[in-house]
């Protein structure tokens, strides 16, 4: 959906604005449609230690409404942010599997109590810096990807459920990250050239097994290969994710080649972490299965009728459309097959559904079937 075909002239916007050049930027591009633009900073976590950038972010925000002369509104969602983001990220990590919790982010803290929120303030609409687009019929909101591929956030945002879709905003839609630089370096927004922001926002610089151990107990155990040898010992098995290279600290073995060790599987009831040498036929599967499925509008209409649809799917933020099938089963699990076999698909992270360009909705993934 371009953002010229709404009507905008005096209508209250709140934007979601970071302090980073994407929200600045679709900020300034709402005031020139003419809309009441109103900024709206969140702060999600209360950072004791100073790894995060929170007050810079804050001050950057500051200079941003102060350019754009819009008011700012500050809210602290931290506690909201606790209770709906965090006490999952832990949960899953506990329980042997490796969470997004942007995805989660999203559906309950920027496109939920933000809105809330917002509507209080009296918005219409709320807005974000995302790389995202929208369809917006009478019967359903589509969510699309943006002109900019390689910025395309469908993914993290397909949870969010489409009644929030419908009052969102994406003025970034037709832009490409370079020209989002070079509108906010012609309009004098000082932030033009800020580093974008990586990773897990609460985590900020700091190693994740410093964070990590603050909040969960960790329980070394041994690290063995496919063979059942004990080659080692890991740190705890949540410190490890499937397909992970880096980090595993063994040691060159007389009976082995000199290619490099991934992780292959985590068992809680043994406290073992297999790993694998090379890139090994079981760091690969075709099949899965996801629990609590969310459609994104009218797409479940598309697999009703015949229980499967030919269609693209990812595993992972970064990887490439890859083609496959899926299978409605009970209680909103879908079942996807891709054509191709998925190297290390990590159970707990997402797996999302695109028909082209349209994001179909996605899942946690329960089940990886060898």
């Amino acid at each position: 959906m371009n953002i010229q075909i709404e009507n905008l002239a005096n209508e209250c916007v709140i934007i979601g604005l970071s302090g980073g050049v994407d929200s600045a930027v679709a900020a300034l591009l709402l005031k020139q449609q003419g809309a009441d633009v109103q900024a709206l900073h969140m702060t999600n976590w209360n950072d004791e230690d100073g790894y995060c950038n929170a007050a810079d972010d804050l001050q950057d925000a500051k200079k941003v409404c102060k350019k754009l002369s819009i008011p700012l509104h500050h809210v602290n969602f931290s506690k909201e942010y606790a209770d709906l983001v965090f006490k999952d990220f832990l949960y899953e990590y506990k329980n042997g599997r490796t969470p997004n919790p942007d995805i989660l982010c999203n559906r309950e803290i920027k496109f939920g109590v933000f809105i809330t929120y917002a509507k209080r303030l009296g918005a219409k609409y709320i807005a974000t810096g995302h790389y995202a687009d929208l369809n917006k019929n009478i019967d359903s909101t589509e969510l699309i990807k943006p002109k900019d591929k390689n910025k395309d956030q469908t993914y993290f945002l397909h949870a969010v459920n489409e009644a929030a879709l419908k009052q969102t905003l994406f003025p970034l839609c037709n832009l490409t990250k370079s020209e989002v630089r070079d509108i906010a370096k012609m309009n004098g927004l000082l932030n033009y050239d800020k580093k974008d922001s990586t990773g897990i926002c609460f985590i900020g610089e700091r190693p994740f097994r410093e964070f990590l151990e603050k909040f969960l107990p960790a329980q070394p155990g041994a690290m063995i290969d496919n063979d059942g040898n004990i080659i080692g010992q890991h740190q705890g098995l949540m410190y490890y994710t499937i397909g992970q290279r880096q980090g595993l600290n063994i040691g060159g073995r007389k009976d082995s080649n000199n290619e490099p060790w991934y992780v292959l599987k985590k068992d809680l009831t043994t406290n073992t972490l297999t790993v694998v040498q090379g890139d090994h036929d079981d760091l690969y599967s075709r099949s899965l299965i996801v629990s609590n499925f969310s459609w994104i509008g009218s797409a479940e209409e598309l697999i009703l009728g015949t229980k499967t649809i030919n269609c693209h799917g990812k595993v992972r933020y970064r990887q490439p459309d890859q083609a496959c099938k899926a299978e409605l089963l009970k209680d909103n699990k879908i079942k996807i097959v891709f054509d191709e076999p998925q190297r290390a698909i990590t159970e707990g992270q997402a797996a999302v559904l695109y028909k082209n360009d349209r994001c179909l909705g996605g899942g946690s993934i329960d089940e990886v079937i060898k």
